[in-house]
């Protein structure tokens, strides 16, 4: 089809619109081959060329008049056709959906910048092609092959870090050294790697653990702690046998002040992915003189290159069991859940792990086949103010968008804009070339074109403040009108418990894209897509697809975008796709085991 299109493209790229979806394909789906529909007719009309006069005309009129009405019912069929092709396609029937209308920076404020211009479309042309193709696949009841995981060793890896013997605790170190206080930073993902490191250090130094606080953030103004969040006796009870955990300090050492006796340990204290041998070092002593170390701003202070495997296997038991989601947020997820597949009930133990009691128990083989649920997909779409000014790329607003992202970074990146002065500055082609360019929403919803979802599929959009707002998700929406957030499935009344607490709102959309049928991410550097996706691997039995495009390849094939045919682009995307899933083969040690958990410290390979 590729050459054909091509060809029908230069007549037609002034007036398409993508949001009409099929409807600009529609009518010239109908229209360009006539031949095909008045194949016996065509000898009949050429008799009737150039004869428009007197009693000969009439003759002819009437001696044809069956050709003429067949004709005009002909064409009658074909207008009712279009129409019924267009009122299908149209995306305002999926009454539930509703396109993300505005994008805000980090502290709330209002982005208006493409709501106020005219969307910037990067890939007009791909984007038209997208569109035929995706009413193609339509008509011919085609599905993609990538609702199903397409590496087969993914099923060989089982679960482990619960199960065999249980952790010894490190005798080495003698007896008990202290206690071990943690005040993790960031949103939700963050906090949840600085718990699971938190679980670990406390272990290497055989230290009592203090559940850990969570700071307070102008950034998220979220002043949730951890028991509103994570179920507190859960994560102790699963974790009993490795390490000691308390609710509180002892009365003793709550007066103290951490700093002036020196137990106040920072980020710039420790180095970034510190080594065991860092700890024993350098915060042992500090434990063993004070009875306390504090450690302020807590995050990735805990590597994975050389660490011992009774370490690495904590850290899943502490990630994959220990970390299990309150009830009112279990049961507000389930009902997101619910409703997009509608269909209630557990599908696979993800449900089972996320949700607990608040989704049934997986139904037989029979009730599955027999279930109406719906399959979707859910994307993390990594696109907000921060990501896209700090990012440095074009993304084809022209000058307005170049001078509110300059605004953007003097007030929020000075240390950024200082650097930049003293090194040769990189363009923004080239920037895009070495896939440091965040993905846009267009470029999201081609790979998934070119991936072979269909246009009525089912699609969770995770964190919905995109840059650009309603006008930079037009192309999206366009082909991919079946959106929708947790806003969308949720009624003000049933989000309202968690309305102010953005890192509890994060919980739903973990909740919603482990559970999907899909997971798509544009940025595999994400917190939540890392861990999302390290959650699938683990509970998601070698079913739990994750598509994992790469900026640097993509960035590759979109070259060529003024001169590719559908057909390439497609087998390029899915060659893409294909190698990003190859990559849960054994991880190696260096790893994050909270994203690639395949390794034999995590789970366990069937031979």
């Amino acid at each position: 089809m590729g050459m054909e299109h091509q060809l029908r493209w230069t007549e037609m790229s002034q007036n398409v619109d993508l949001s009409l979806g099929r409807r600009s394909f529609g009518g010239e789906y109908n229209w360009d081959k006539p031949g095909k529909w008045f194949k016996n007719d065509r000898v009949k009309y050429s008799a009737c060329k150039g004869v428009w006069g007197g009693k000969r005309h009439v003759k002819l009129l009437r001696r044809h008049i069956r050709s003429i009405v067949f004709t005009f019912m002909l064409t009658g069929f074909l207008f009712l056709l279009d129409s019924l092709m267009s009122s299908v396609i149209n995306p305002t029937l999926f009454k539930n959906m509703q396109a993300p209308g505005k994008s805000y920076d980090q502290e709330g404020k209002n982005i208006t910048y493409h709501d106020r211009a005219k969307s910037a479309v990067m890939y007009f042309r791909l984007l038209h092609m997208a569109s035929v193709s995706l009413a193609e696949r339509e008509i011919e009841q085609k599905e993609s092959n990538f609702w199903k995981e397409q590496y087969r060793q993914a099923s060989l890896w089982k679960p482990w870090a619960d199960k065999g013997s249980q952790v010894t605790r490190a005798v080495t170190l003698g007896n008990h050294t202290g206690y071990v206080l943690v005040s993790a930073n960031g949103g939700l993902n963050q906090q949840r790697v600085a718990v699971c490191n938190a679980v670990a250090v406390a272990y290497l130094l055989n230290a009592t653990l203090i559940i850990p606080r969570f700071l307070y953030s102008n950034v998220w103004k979220d002043p949730s702690q951890f028991h509103d969040i994570y179920q507190e006796d859960t994560f102790m009870n699963m974790l009993k046998n490795d390490i000691d955990i308390l609710k509180e300090l002892p009365s003793n050492l709550k007066s103290k002040d951490f700093k002036a006796i020196g137990s106040l340990v920072t980020d710039s204290d420790l180095s970034k992915e510190a080594t065991p041998e860092e700890y024993i070092k350098n915060i042992l002593p500090i434990l063993v003189r004070n009875q306390v170390v504090h450690f302020l701003g807590f995050g990735n202070r805990l590597g994975f290159d050389s660490m011992p495997s009774d370490v690495q296997k904590l850290r899943c038991k502490c990630n994959f069991h220990a970390l299990k989601f309150v009830p009112r947020i279990q049961k507000i997820g389930s009902l997101l859940v619910k409703r997009i597949r509608k269909y209630d009930g557990a599908k696979s133990l993800l449900d089972e792990e996320l949700l607990g009691k608040y989704i049934s128990s997986i139904p037989s083989r029979k009730q599955v086949a027999i279930t109406s649920s719906s399959k979707y997909l859910a994307l993390h779409l990594r696109f907000e103010v921060d990501m896209v000014a700090y990012s440095l790329c074009d993304f084809g607003g022209g000058e307005y968008e170049k001078r509110e992202l300059q605004a953007y970074r003097e007030e929020h990146f000075p240390v950024l804009l200082e650097r930049l002065k003293k090194i040769k500055p990189i363009s923004p082609t080239e920037l895009r070339i070495m896939g440091r360019c965040p993905l846009t929403p267009e470029e999201a919803a081609l790979v998934l074109a070119g991936l072979g979802f269909n246009r009525g599929t089912y699609i969770y959009l995770a964190g919905s403040k995109i840059y650009g707002g309603k006008s930079r998700m037009k192309s999206l929406i366009g082909l991919y009108p079946n959106m929708v957030t947790k806003e969308d499935l949720l009624s003000r009344k049933e989000l309202e418990p968690l309305r102010n607490f953005s890192s509890q709102l994060a919980a739903l959309d973990f909740i919603a894209c482990a559970a999907s049928d899909v997971f798509s991410i544009t940025d595999s550097g994400s917190q939540l897509s890392s861990l999302v996706s390290g959650f699938r691997t683990y509970h998601g039995g070698g079913n739990a697809p994750i598509l994992r495009p790469s900026k640097k390849s993509l960035a590759a094939i979109l070259l060529d975008n003024n001169t590719i045919s559908w057909h390439n682009f497609e087998s390029r995307i899915r060659r893409m796709i294909e190698e990003g899933q190859r990559v849960v083969h054994n991880t190696s040690s260096s790893k994050s085991i909270y994203r690639h958990p395949r390794c034999n410290d995590c789970m366990r390979k069937d031979q």
